[in-house]
């Protein structure tokens, strides 16, 4: 028998399962190109929105390791009267530990050493650890009730990037870039920032990862130094014009290979590398922050000239929304105080609040934070009583999940407002619950999105973000 000559010759011979599959995968393919096209066209994005979106980009500030709400944002002025003392059976009510405080003897109650007052015209309570934030308390939409099922760092972190504990899930920025597409045709619609030398837990690329969506839609991260996006420049001897000239022939092997095996992930791989030839001009662009005038940089704060921290990156942040990058990321780790809390929360504050501060009134004297969401928070809380030995001022929180803080401000969110209540200990809420599904339904609310109908089949189930439940948190919206 003489063999085949070609790789059609071999197509050609096959059985009816194969025909079969081909068929449903070139049906398959036509119907994913058609919506790919529909989001990637900033010009049609009425037809990939719901209803009338609120906010157009979001930058999210994630404070990896949980921050506590009880040394930051949720006054507790009484505890100072049971410092000391073993937290009370009818305010734990049960509630599981963490193995790190479950052994202890006691679990005495920790008032926290840091003054809080009212700030702005609303009244909102904030720590003298962030005066800069405290400045713009009129601006933030500030929930003391959040709460997750997770109890330590990294279910609770993949909880909040992908609505699932477990890992492997889209992350919130690919559902976002899947939904609506981009708004940029030189950048990526979802870019990622982590701040350098970051301590404490560990941070996966899964957490901005596409799961089980086409890789075009997972996160780009952006790094410090000479090379922002691995791989992106040019290797010495090698021009743009080799580069055109490559991808050109890489085009039409990736074409035939998608005419014979009808695969779609192969339509994204072209993009990709497309969008990376793109990139080669438009990131040494925006990464290049030496024409910031100084005052800018005087609002940022000194650290915002050393390329990788997180006030260079928040800088950063704000020259990406500039350009409309659809979904921006910030991630900074180091919150996680088990022990010495009065040092480590003191120098997380001093490196991140007077950025934090300046990227929001930086969005707003530029009329971005019109259309513009800003998230600020991490993936639980500390507990009101002390890990170890409590003594003076040497004292840390372990994890809590049952009650935590998070802000918003910007595009749709009510301003000077604070919402939600928690016990006296701030151990329990008891007052306006929000979820992690609320509050990723009422993300993708505000950016036209019905998180129901956002959804993506795979293994013979439709996914979302929010998995099966999940609701819109309408008293904090304008």
């Amino acid at each position: 028998m003489t063999p085949p000559r070609s790789l059609l010759e071999v197509e050609k011979r096959q059985n009816r399962r194969q025909f079969l599959t081909r068929t449903s995968l070139g049906l398959g393919a036509l119907a994913l190109g058609v919506l790919n096209t529909r989001a990637s066209v900033s010009s049609s994005e009425e037809m990939v929105h719901h209803f009338a979106p609120r906010a157009k980009r979001v930058v999210y500030l994630f404070m990896s390791g949980g921050p506590s709400q009880l040394d930051l944002f949720d006054y507790k002025p009484n505890l100072e009267e049971v410092h000391g003392e073993a937290l009370p059976d009818s305010i734990r009510k049960g509630q599981r530990l963490t193995g790190m405080s479950a052994g202890q003897s006691s679990i005495p109650v920790a008032a926290s050493k840091f003054k809080f007052e009212k700030r702005g015209k609303s009244g909102m309570w904030i720590s003298d650890l962030l005066p800069y934030t405290a400045e713009l308390a009129d601006d933030l939409c500030l929930i003391k009730s959040m709460f997750t099922e997770a109890i330590n760092h990294d279910p609770a972190i993949t909880f909040f990037q992908s609505g699932s504990q477990i890992a492997g899930r889209p992350s919130i920025g690919a559902w976002v870039n899947y939904g609506l597409g981009s708004l940029n045709e030189n950048m990526p619609s979802f870019i990622v920032l982590v701040s350098k030398n970051g301590g404490g837990q560990p941070l996966y690329a899964r957490l901005w990862g596409n799961g089980f969506l086409p890789t075009k839609y997972q996160g780009a991260q952006f790094r410090s130094g000479p090379d922002p996006v691995l791989f992106l420049n040019n290797p010495e001897g090698y021009d743009a014009a080799d580069r055109r000239s490559m991808l050109d022939y890489l085009k039409k092997l990736n074409a035939f290979q998608r005419d014979t095996y009808n695969d779609p992930e192969i339509d994204s791989r072209i993009a990709q590398y497309e969008m990376a030839f793109r990139m080669q001009s438009s990131v040494p662009e925006v990464t290049d922050l030496s024409g910031e005038p100084d005052w800018v940089y005087d609002m940022y704060g000194s650290d915002s000239r050393d390329p990788g921290t997180y006030a260079a990156n928040c800088l950063l942040a704000r020259r990406l929304l500039e350009r409309d990058v659809r979904f921006v990321q910030l991630y900074h780790q180091g919150w996680d105080q088990h022990g010495y809390l009065n040092g480590g929360l003191r120098s997380q504050c001093k490196k991140t609040d007077q950025p934090t501060a300046a990227l929001l009134k930086d969005l707003k004297q530029r009329g971005l934070l019109d259309d513009t969401l800003v998230i600020w928070g991490g993936e639980f809380g500390r507990t009101v009583y002390s890990q170890g030995k409590l003594t003076g001022d040497s004292y840390g929180r372990d994890h809590h999940p049952r009650c935590f803080p998070m802000w918003m401000a910007g595009a749709g969110v009510k301003a000077g407002l604070t919402y939600g209540e928690t016990d006296d200990y701030g151990y329990n809420i008891v007052k306006d619950p929000v979820h992690v599904h609320d509050f990723q339904a009422t993300l993708l609310h505000l950016l036209g999105i019905d998180h129901e109908r956002l959804t993506y089949k795979y293994q013979g189930r439709r996914f979302r973000l929010t998995d099966v439940h999940g609701k819109v948190v309408e008293d904090i919206l304008t």
